[in-house]
């Protein structure tokens, strides 16, 4: 039965469209692949040698199993946002005499020989050998990698069970950030030291290998949580019931001073807040806003103030970058419909303005405490917020005609590319970049103020002819409509 299941599994992956589609999208992925792979092996080659000179008093091995809580915690992290759940057409034998037993047994076996389990091999297979030629012996080395794997296999299916657990919840991200955030701040601050509990473990293995039992039981008892909680899960009737939502509505009568734009205004803002991946534009405001606490307090950033640019535009315009750069596609669902109304485009789009607009006031304002950490911040983060308002809108609005992949809003946001292409990736250097080489050359040549004055007087051109900018990129808009049309009606 389970080579049945292998060949079904080999038919469908390479009969796919996507296959056929995405060729140059997997040999992308296949010398990414590569390249970890490499940089690991790298890394199981180094890591002994430099441990040894690093730590000349200290055994390498102890000094490494300290570390492993870091590791695993990171592993943990990296596996939640890019492992996909072990997934297989199934519905088809829900219904034929095959065993569930056997279905989920290939299933989560299947998850066991994912690349995220053998990645790690290619660091711990050549500091076990390391570990061989430096004489601590084939006993430890190997009872060392065999432990390594047990811990791998544990992080696999503990990431099952988070992930399965967070799908249903509202904000599917939240509770592995939390526990992963919570794991770390009580190890740093040493209210708990898993680092130490970890380390005297793995060590007792490695005196002990009797105590390997403790890591495999734990192994036995997370796949049993996984089998039940998937057996629990595998009926028709269950896959086929639909989810209920309670809808909630609101009149957003503020928004009608507003005009004509207002109808579009109320339809963004219940985008944002109704929708999995656009609400993450809303969320993301925070990381933005404690952006300058990485470069700020640190007294190696001193001095640099071309980089209060990049991080003043990165601050008070993470909401016109992230949001914006996804326009129109953020109503491909429905877009056949919208264009089929008598409604004026430039209204629409300039509702899309309207909103980035506010979104850089806003952040520019609530960015205002970090004069705590110098004047210039503050006045550079001014500057910055004239120039989203009066450039980069209208950079990403202009990028928007050009976009031509549909968005389904109901997907979760972290490490989600749907809807990115060539134009997402090629807009982030005239956002990001340009506005600290244009502040860099006045300011080298003349001093600090010229270049943020630059920076305003741009940003205020871009304010002062706003209505024949936006006529502009309009006729765009209209040029490329049908072809969005098209190109959205297609499922990526």
């Amino acid at each position: 039965m389970i080579k049945h299941f292998i060949q079904f599994e080999w038919k469908q992956f390479f009969r796919s469209s996507y296959w056929q589609k995405s060729i140059g999208l997997n040999i992308l992925m296949a010398f990414l692949a590569l390249y970890f792979m490499l940089t690991f092996l790298a890394l199981g080659i180094s890591l002994f040698p430099i441990l040894d000179d690093q730590f000349p008093d200290s055994d390498p091995l102890l000094i490494l199993n300290g570390f492993l809580f870091y590791w695993f915690l990171a592993d943990l992290l990296m596996r939640f946002f890019l492992q996909k759940l072990p997934v297989m057409n199934i519905k088809p034998l829900l219904v034929l005499p095959v065993k569930r037993s056997k279905i989920l047994h290939y299933v989560l076996g299947k998850s066991a020989v994912s690349f995220f389990n053998f990645l790690p091999l290619f660091a711990v297979i050549p500091f076990g050998i390391m570990l061989i030629l430096e004489e601590y012996g084939t006993t430890t080395a190997m009872i060392w990698m065999v432990t390594m794997v047990i811990f791998t296999l544990i992080i696999n299916f503990l990431n099952i069970i988070i992930e399965s657990r967070s799908a249903e919840t509202e904000f599917s991200f939240l509770p592995i950030v939390l526990i992963a955030s919570g794991l770390f701040a009580l190890n740093y601050f040493e209210i708990v030291s898993f680092s130490n509990l970890l380390a005297n473990g793995i060590n007792a293995i490695d005196a002990n290998p009797v105590f390997i039992l403790i890591p495999l039981a734990i192994l036995g008892v997370v796949y049993y949580l996984n089998y039940t909680f998937l057996m629990k899960k595998l009926y028709v009737d269950g896959s086929l019931k639909a989810k209920t939502q309670t809808a909630s509505t609101s009149d957003m009568a503020w928004t009608r001073r507003f005009g004509t734009i207002a109808p579009f205004l109320q339809l963004d803002l219940k985008l944002l807040w109704r929708n999995k991946r656009p609400r993450s534009s809303v969320f993301i405001l925070i990381i933005g806003l404690a952006y300058g606490l990485f470069f700020y307090p640190n007294p190696v950033y001193n001095g640099l103030e071309w980089l209060y640019v990049f991080v003043g535009i990165f601050v008070t315009g993470i909401f016109i970058i992230n949001f914006g750069q996804f326009i129109p596609a953020w109503d491909s669902g429905y877009y056949k419909l919208l264009m089929s109304q008598n409604i004026k485009y430039k209204e629409y789009l300039n509702s899309k303005y309207t909103l980035m607009v506010m979104s850089s006031i806003i952040m520019f304002v609530l960015s205002i405490p970090y004069v705590y950490f110098g004047w210039k911040i503050l006045l550079v983060h001014f500057a910055a917020m004239v120039y989203n308002v009066g450039v980069n809108t209208y950079i990403i609005l202009l990028a928007g005609s050009f976009n031509r992949k549909k968005i389904d809003l109901t997907q979760r946001a972290a490490f989600n590319y749907q809807g990115t292409g060539a134009v997402q990736w090629l807009v982030g250097f005239p956002l990001l970049f340009v506005p600290v080489g244009l502040f860099f050359a006045p300011y080298k040549f003349i001093g600090f103020e010229a270049g943020v004055a630059f920076l305003i007087i741009l940003g205020a051109i871009g304010i002062v002819f706003h209505q024949k900018i936006m006529r502009f990129i309009v006729t765009k808009y209209l040029n490329s409509k049908y072809k969005m049309i098209s190109a959205f009606e297609q499922d990526n």
